[in-house]
């Protein structure tokens, strides 16, 4: 069983920027893949960013390529993602995702077994 704890959502200004955090019952990457999706009001939840721990195989959606990074950091049991030059269409809750997935390119949610509670980012026009 893993926990994940989500934390850093809030509202900002459009091209503003926010950090969001996932702290894990367990080291991250050490047998699950990491990711990060979002669902905004009355859309289905869209895959953001996964990883393996290497930042050469983290994934990202089109969407947010070039402006949102996702890390992790074993010691502290924690993911980020750093989220840069934010749109209103980045307004969503947040989920941050644990799964033993194929491939950081696998974004079907369903492929996930384990949530955090999600946290809410709003961006501001």
């Amino acid at each position: 069983q893993v926990q994940l704890v989500e934390s850093g959502g809030g509202l900002v200004q459009a091209g503003g920027s926010l950090r969001l955090s996932c702290a894990t019952s367990g080291r991250p990457f050490s047998n699950y893949r990491m990711g990060w999706f979002r669902q905004a009001p009355g859309k289905e939840r869209e895959f953001v960013a996964a990883t393996d721990g290497s930042e050469s195989s983290t994934y990202y959606a089109d969407s947010v390529k070039g402006r949102f990074t996702m890390s992790g950091d074993n010691a502290k049991n924690t993911v980020y993602l750093q989220m840069n030059s934010l749109k209103p269409d980045d307004t969503a809750v947040y989920y941050c995702a644990a799964g033993r997935v194929a491939s950081t390119r696998t974004t079907g949610a369903r492929n996930y077994a384990y949530w955090g509670q999600g946290t809410q980012v709003t961006v501001s026009s």
